[in-house]
């Protein structure tokens, strides 16, 4: 089975990360998915972000939860990227949905924050598995680099496709004790430096799915396909698909 091709983001060397215009973007290459952010509004709304701080848009001591939804919308998502790009404000998580769940393959990272509360956390995970449920054929997969999260959400939804995002400082022993411990996980996303032979192996013999982030040179790529991986997310989506058809 080919590699499947994931947006970063979007398109997001193309326009800004994370919003509409980057989405639509990456559709017109033909990609086989998009891997986007979760993180919760002030008034609890799942929306698109990625990053701890505001910065990119000129705050850079607030964070996205430091505004609600309607205050999050009036703000302009796509200035960073170009002062000259259609202004655009935050992107839901259940606009991201309905626009392009139809539409393509979808990895969702909920990102967990250090200064939230637990109770925070779990109604991030619960809403995220309700507003992409159902799932077929795992169209559509949720991920974190936070593990008690994703035991958490098996708990909310026992057959939902949940991917564990590896560290780099993390190793192969570490995913064999984790595929020992959590046998429920669908996969691993790691770093493309740690991706070897070893541990594609160990995935394989486990049933679990592989992808890999952030495979962006003609090396990376390479190395991606050569091991077979089943998932590649990629800032330039349009270069990796290029060398797949090839």
């Amino acid at each position: 089975m080919d590699t499947f091709v994931y947006a970063h983001r979007g398109a997001n060397r193309e326009a800004g990360e994370n919003t509409r215009s980057a989405f639509v973007k990456a559709l017109t290459y033909g990609i086989d998915g998009i891997e986007t952010d979760v993180q919760l509004s002030l008034d609890n709304v799942p929306v698109l972000w990625h990053d701890r701080f505001l910065g990119k848009l000129g705050f850079p001591d607030k964070h996205i939860d430091d505004f609600d939804l309607e205050q999050l919308r009036g703000m302009n998502f796509a200035a960073h990227f170009s002062s000259i790009a259609e202004p655009e404000g935050v992107m839901s998580l259940q606009e991201f949905l309905d626009a392009f769940s139809k539409r393509c393959c979808l990895l969702i990272e909920i990102k967990n924050r250090e200064w939230e509360s637990r109770s925070r956390h779990e109604t991030k995970v619960r809403l995220t598995l309700e507003m992409s449920a159902p799932v077929k054929n795992n169209a559509i997969m949720v991920s974190s680099f936070n593990l008690d999260s994703l035991v958490y959400a098996h708990q909310c939804a026992p057959d939902f496709p949940l991917v564990y995002n590896f560290k780099p400082i993390q190793t192969v022993a570490d995913a064999q004790r984790v595929l020992d411990m959590q046998s429920f996980l669908h996969g691993l996303c790691l770093p493309i430096a740690s991706l070897n032979e070893v541990i594609v192996r160990l995935l394989r013999d486990h049933g679990k799915s592989i992808s890999v982030y952030t495979c962006n040179t003609d090396e990376e790529i390479g190395k991606a396909f050569d091991l077979g991986v089943d998932i590649l997310i990629s800032d330039v989506p349009q270069k990796a698909l290029q060398m797949r058809n090839r």
